[in-house]
């Protein structure tokens, strides 16, 4: 069994906060800052540029990709890491619509996150070859799947409500009707057991600020499955996807396998961050992860629903459909949250009326559940939120 509770030892938390927004960002593991500090000293600071070959950063995209990889139930050399999620799910639609020649139909739905579907978007009006971003309610997904779809995509984890799409159900129904996938794991990656291989996933792309902790800003990954890997068109033919980077060659050629998928030159701070965050993950069962978060949300529902009845759950009841976050309405939900985090509960808010709590074992207890509830019942019941300040929007909700 997962020790929750030495896990939680990992993580730095400010004194007096219960942090429930994990989901959005995850907390500092302690081991980043003496292992980003290391690099910087020992690294940068003594090697210089020799540091690409003496301390391995050239590898260290693919080093970290096959680490996320094992969280993801993706195979050795199928993952790899740099740039933002934005620029991979660009990369891994573009490859997908190359491998459907004769389709024109990019099917996602309304709770998909909007990043991606401007992707879409911009990709199909880069493109112009009559593509269409065809988008349904997360519900009618499977049924509107059919041989007019070239791609499926989909976050698996809606960032609003936490409803979980089916991946192994939804890309089998895509690949009887001859369409590929491409999965944004941005709230599945560390919040429960993924299974890329298992389910047939073709492509999938995901974040690693959220759930596995690698920092604001930390790199993004991408998945490309055994079979495309040969295949696989790397629309944005970056320098590092190279098949030879320092032979300098006018002429792009593609470089091998995963490695084709690497644009830039990689962060090689913010992968140091990354990797001592993925220490935290040594020991720990997802299986025994996934029960404790549903445990907490289930918790959490109960809670709130007994102390604030005037709130509407947001999310799926059964802990089985949903992440490893929970939300609830309220039309003063800003506000409402604003005044939350005054008293030290973290979470966040989603327009238009959203309030969003995450649920990571990791870190999180019952007894951060049980306050948490009894705080938003202060602040609801009394009317708290109903103050100016509370109602002042911030650049970030």
């Amino acid at each position: 069994m997962t020790d929750f509770a030495k896990t939680r030892e990992l993580f730095h938390m400010p004194e007096g906060i219960i942090y429930l927004d994990g989901n959005s960002l995850g907390p500092l593991p302690r081991a980043a800052q003496a292992r980003v500090a290391d690099m910087m000293a020992k690294e940068w600071g003594e090697r210089l540029i020799r540091g690409w070959n003496d301390c391995g950063w050239m590898a260290q995209p693919s080093r970290v990709g096959d680490r996320i990889g094992r969280l993801i139930g993706a195979p050795a050399g199928t993952v790899t890491t740099g740039d933002t999620l934005s620029i991979k799910v660009y990369q891994a639609l573009a490859a997908a619509l190359d491998m459907c020649p004769d389709r024109r139909v990019v099917l996602s739905d309304t709770g998909n996150f909007p990043t991606d579907l401007y992707m879409a978007s911009g990709l199909i009006d880069s493109l112009g070859r009559g593509h269409e971003l065809r988008l349904v309610e997360p519900q009618e997904v499977e049924a509107a799947i059919d041989d007019s779809v070239a791609v499926l995509m989909l976050t698996e984890v809606d960032y609003r409500t936490g409803r979980l799409h089916d991946m192994a159900a939804l890309t089998a129904r895509a690949h009887a009707a001859g369409a590929l996938t491409v999965w944004d794991l941005a709230h599945s990656a560390g919040a429960l057991p993924v299974d890329l291989a298992g389910a047939g996933a073709d492509f999938a792309a995901g974040c690693t600020y959220k759930y596995l902790n690698g920092g604001p800003g930390a790199p993004a990954f991408i998945y490309v499955a055994p079979e495309h890997l040969d295949a696989a068109r790397p629309a944005l033919s970056g320098w590092m996807g190279h098949e030879a980077p320092f032979a300098f060659d006018l002429d792009y050629r593609a470089g091998e396998r995963i490695e084709r998928m690497r644009v830039g030159t990689p962060p090689v701070i913010a992968l140091a961050a990354l990797e001592a965050a993925l220490d935290c993950w040594d020991g720990v069962d997802m299986a025994d992860l996934r029960r404790a978060s549903i445990a907490l949300g289930d918790l959490f529902i109960a809670e709130v629903e007994r102390r604030c009845p005037g709130l509407e759950l947001g999310s799926p009841r059964d802990g089985r459909e949903r992440g490893s976050q929970v939300s609830f309405l309220f039309d003063e939900g800003y506000a409402a949250m604003q005044a939350l985090i005054a008293r030290g509960v973290i979470g966040d808010f989603r327009a238009p009326r959203t309030m969003r709590f995450g649920f990571t074992p990791l870190y999180i207890g019952e007894a951060e559940v049980l306050a948490a509830a009894a705080i938003l019942e202060e602040v609801v019941a009394g009317r708290l939120w109903d103050r100016p300040e509370y109602r002042q929007r911030s650049a970030v909700t």
